[in-house]
């Protein structure tokens, strides 16, 4: 098999743009989120970033788009697929937050953050941030519904409300651990959601 291209220098250039801006506005939010940090961070002169991006607005939306929705897709993309749900959800669950915990103690969910900052000011962020959430939905409904047509899970609950949920007591168990900076309480809503996820079982 011939080896991957490598990246031209201008798509690893707007790569660097993009992580950086991430990690800016997880840790600021988007409207303190500063250009010269970012700038600073990447390496990259202000003229390459306008070459990229028309405007900071148009850099947060291709950060929503590009960094914020596969930091979601992470969690739930892997189920869809999978034969197993519930032990599948269990491990990588605790895998996610094993990667992650020290970031959400310190700064919550990047998607909830920005559904809390910009969706009411902005409708472009809304849009992108509404879509990756019908998205999860979508993607957790359908996966437990697998489930019950393959008679792994029983089929006295509703796959809609049960993903609403789901995604309820990931969001809100991000947003009070960074609240009360406690690892105590991700582990406790976690250990909540898998006995939940376990009774769902057939």
């Amino acid at each position: 098999m011939p080896a991957a291209a490598p990246k031209r220098q201008p798509d690893v250039t707007r790569q660097r743009l993009l992580e950086c801006a991430f990690d800016e506005i997880y840790r600021c939010g988007f409207r303190a989120a500063s250009l010269d940090a970012i700038l600073r961070d990447s390496g990259v002169t202000k003229g390459a970033l306008y070459h990229h991006f028309e405007n900071k607005t148009a850099l947060g939306y291709a950060v929503v788009d590009e960094m914020v929705r596969p930091w979601i897709e992470q969690s739930w993309r892997p189920l869809v697929e999978a034969d197993d749900i519930v032990t599948t959800a269990l491990a990588l669950s605790g895998e996610l937050l094993r990667e992650r915990a020290e970031k959400i103690l310190a700064y919550g969910c990047p998607l909830n953050n920005l559904v809390n900052e910009m969706a009411p000011v902005d409708e472009g962020f809304r849009e992108r941030l509404q879509s990756i959430l019908d998205d999860w939905r979508s993607g957790l409904a359908e996966a437990l519904s697998q489930g019950q047509k393959r008679g792994q899970l029983r089929r006295g609950f509703d796959p809609g409300a049960a993903a609403d949920f789901i995604i309820a007591c990931v969001e809100g168990s991000f947003g009070l651990a960074k609240l009360r900076q406690s690892p105590q309480v991700l582990q406790s809503v976690m250990r909540g959601l898998g006995d939940y996820l376990e009774q769902l079982r057939a």
